[in-house]
């Protein structure tokens, strides 16, 4: 526990954030559970049921300093639902409509022929491909 503790100090130092209590409590939550996708609002539940005590809006704050300390990649699902996500390497996702799941799909699935060109002030950052899939109903 003491070694992991470390680790996570570490990480938090490493990215250019002082390590609180509250940021390690949640990077713990977060990433001790590998690859995932969570809202705010998921890992404000995961905190409480740990006992953790945070509000929502330091998780809101915590999850958007991590997003751009790179420890985290914001995937904008639609103008009300964002979910962070712990894998920050080049890669896409299934949106499942019926439960609001994410799904990682690797990069090299999905195959980008053409990308317009962008005005000489811009630069492409990266592209993010969101494929929204719902479960068929059964025929009768």
């Amino acid at each position: 526990m003491r070694e992991k503790r470390i680790a996570t100090r570490e990480m938090l130092k490493e990215a250019g954030l002082r390590p609180t209590r509250q940021r390690m409590s949640l990077a713990n939550l977060l990433f001790d559970a590998g690859d995932c996708h969570v809202t705010a609002e998921q890992l404000h539940h995961q905190a409480e049921d740990a006992d953790i005590k945070v509000s929502l809006a330091t998780v809101y704050n915590t999850l958007n300093q991590f997003t751009e300390a790179g420890l985290l990649r914001e995937v904008v699902v639609d103008s009300n639902k964002s979910y962070f996500d712990t894998n920050t390497t080049d890669h896409h996702h299934y949106f499942h409509e019926t439960t609001a799941m994410l799904e990682d799909i690797p990069a090299s699935a999905v195959t980008i022929s053409e990308i317009p060109n962008l005005p000489d002030h811009l630069s492409l950052s990266r592209v993010d491909v969101i494929i929204r899939v719902k479960e068929n109903t059964p025929k009768s």
